[in-house]
């Protein structure tokens, strides 16, 4: 029996010598906390954190069937990125209306940049290449292994990225894209994130990722940054209700059951998982993804049951403390009738039945 070799990022250096806590995340080797959950959650909320997320996955399209391709594999409009530089927030569907994976599609001058999942890279470029016969003057390239990605993120992380790149970071609008020098270092970077927060993803050069994480953790001293692990991207995330990939996303659920109707375009064209998704909205969802805070201090994880007089509904999808928000919260999948704000539920937590309600979605939403 042979065990599967752990990878490393470029940056497994640096969080050793920061005296990371290391884990296995979908194979790779990840910090998953520094100094605490806590005191990284407050930093991204409240000043700036500095994220590795070089385990995400990076693909290419090119050519002139680039658009029409990408527009066919995605839910939303690509349509939408009227000019260069611009992003959207997107899904690959099944035919059946299960979700592939969700991602960012980045329209940059003469390409598109999809960033997909960790866990799912492989299973994602399986599924662009299965399909892209049906196109012309088509190339897709996997860079994944060319790209190291660096999340800057917090009310304070255009000051730490505008004092290394230039005061002109701070008019790119959100869910842009630019291009710039950072101490001799060429970045891309979005202004894009996964905490709820402003901020910035960065791509880098695996060979320059040291020095620059270097260089960022620098210029944000005085600004208390600190850099951040999974765990506290997990409880940001929650607490501004973004899916994650095997929660509120899966093969079995689709963009519209988790609540991501906005992201898809029904209305624009042909797409992979359309007809399903169309059906889907004209006969009733089954279940659909709801917020719920939780009384006590009790917490509420995934698959933990979902009651409503004592009978099982749902589930929790997804469930932690919520840090700055003050109180547990939980993502979970319930009938609809069950979804209406102020719904009074119940989630059993070690055989005892704690209340909880149906509270508008996201539980934290930056000013």
């Amino acid at each position: 029996m042979t065990t599967a070799q752990i990878r490393e990022t470029p940056l497994s250096s640096a969080h050793r010598r920061a005296g990371a806590r290391m884990v296995d995340f979908a194979g790779w080797s990840m910090p998953v906390t520094y100094k605490s959950i806590i005191t990284e959650h407050m930093a991204v909320r409240k000043g700036v954190g500095l994220f590795d997320v070089s385990h995400m996955g990076e693909f290419v399209v090119k050519g002139a069937g680039a658009h029409a391709f990408v527009q066919y594999m995605i839910a939303n409009d690509v349509n939408k990125l009227s000019e260069p530089n611009m992003a959207l927030y997107t899904q690959f569907v099944m035919p059946d209306g299960g979700t592939v994976d969700d991602l960012i599609v980045y329209r940059r001058e003469n390409d598109f940049l999809l960033v997909v999942n960790a866990s799912n890279v492989e299973q994602d470029w399986n599924w662009l290449v299965g399909h892209i016969n049906r196109f012309n003057d088509v190339s897709l390239e996997n860079i994944s292994e060319k790209t190291a990605l660096i999340a800057l993120q917090g009310p304070e992380a255009h000051s730490v990225l505008s004092a290394v790149v230039g005061d002109w970071i701070e008019k790119i609008p959100s869910f842009c894209y630019g291009q710039g020098i950072a101490e001799g270092v060429k970045i891309g970077f979005g202004r894009t994130g996964y905490t709820g927060e402003d901020g910035f993803e960065i791509f880098v050069d695996p060979d320059s990722a040291d020095k620059l994480w270097s260089v960022l953790l620098a210029h944000g001293e005085h600004l208390g940054i600190e850099p951040c692990g999974l765990g506290a991207r997990d409880t940001l995330r929650l607490e501004a209700a973004l899916p994650l990939y095997g929660h509120e996303l899966d093969d079995v659920t689709s963009p519209l059951e988790s609540g991501l109707g906005w992201s898809v375009k029904l209305d624009k064209g042909e797409f992979v998982g359309q007809q399903a998704l169309l059906k889907q909205k004209e006969s009733g969802l089954s279940k659909v993804c709801v917020c719920l805070q939780v009384e006590g201090k009790a917490l509420p994880r995934h698959g933990y049951p979902v009651l409503k007089d004592s009978v099982k509904i749902g589930s929790v999808s997804s469930g932690s403390q919520g840090i700055f928000v003050g109180y547990p919260i939980a993502m979970a999948f319930v009938p609809p009738q069950y979804a209406t704000i102020g719904e009074k539920l119940a989630v059993e937590i070690r055989g005892a039945a704690i209340g909880a309600t149906v509270v508008k979605r996201p539980f934290y939403k930056r000013k």
